[in-house]
């Protein structure tokens, strides 16, 4: 194994900051990305909808 316990893990041979702050920063975006995907998503369903009750009404 390359690790021999949880710490040396971590560390990551020194680079364990660096790792793992990469990790944060991309896990980060991603969630970032999905949200505003969401909230956008969300917000042209909206506007369609109330597009679409409009265009009805006339």
């Amino acid at each position: 194994m390359a690790f021999d316990n949880l710490m040396d893990f971590m560390a990551m041979g020194k680079h364990g900051f660096y790792v793992w702050t990469a990790y944060g920063v991309s896990i980060g975006i991603l969630v970032g990305l999905v949200s505003h995907t969401m909230f956008q998503r969300r917000d042209i369903r909206k506007t369609l909808h109330q597009r679409f009750m409009r265009k009805d009404t006339r």
